[in-house]
C-alpha cells in the first residue's frame, strides 16, 4: 500500500489567522470569515455555488507534523491520548482539512468566495468543495 496519489491545490485561503496558536480548535469556535482565493483553472467549476450555501471545504494542512499518530485530544495532557483517526488533529499522516463552512459573498471576478468561520491559516492549500447534501438532494 505504497502507492502515490497526486493532489494539485485549486485555490489558497486569505485568512487573518497567520500562526498555529492563533486558530480555534474547531471554526464555529471562533473561526474568522475568510476569502477562498482560486485558481482561473476552475473557475468553471465554482459557477454554482450561492450566497448562503453550505459547503465542505477540504484543505491540505501544510503546516501540521505528518509523523504524528497520536494526539492528547484539543492539545490537553489531561486527557489519556488518541489515535488521531479518532480526533480532528491537524497533525497526522496525511494532513487533509475538512471545514464546513458558510458561503457569504462570491467576488464578481469568479475566483474569489467568501466564508464563515473558518480555522484554517492564511495561504492553506484548497484541495476541494463539495456542497452540504440534506437527505435527498443530489448534486
Amino acid at each position: 500500500m505504497d502507492g502515490r496519489y497526486e493532489v494539485r491545490a485549486i485555490g489558497r485561503v486569505e485568512s487573518p489567522l497567520r500562526e498555529r496558536a492563533q486558530a480555534p480548535k474547531q471554526g464555529d469556535e471562533g473561526g474568522p470569515d475568510a476569502w477562498l482565493v482560486f485558481e482561473p483553472r476552475v473557475a468553471r467549476g465554482l459557477r454554482d455555488l450561492t450566497v448562503g450555501q453550505d459547503v465542505l471545504l477540504l484543505t491540505w494542512l501544510d503546516r501540521a507534523d505528518r509523523n504524528v499518530l497520536a494526539v492528547h485530544p484539543r492539545g490537553e495532557a489531561a486527557r489519556p491520548e488518541t489515535g488521531v483517526f479518532a480526533t480532528r488533529s491537524p497533525d497526522r499522516p496525511n494532513p487533509i482539512g475538512l471545514h464546513r463552512v458558510t458561503v457569504l459573498a462570491l467576488d464578481p471576478d469568479g475566483l474569489r468566495v467568501r466564508v464563515s468561520d473558518l480555522e484554517a491559516l492564511d495561504g492553506t492549500p484548497v484541495l476541494d468543495v463539495k456542497p452540504v447534501l440534506d437527505g435527498g438532494t443530489e448534486r
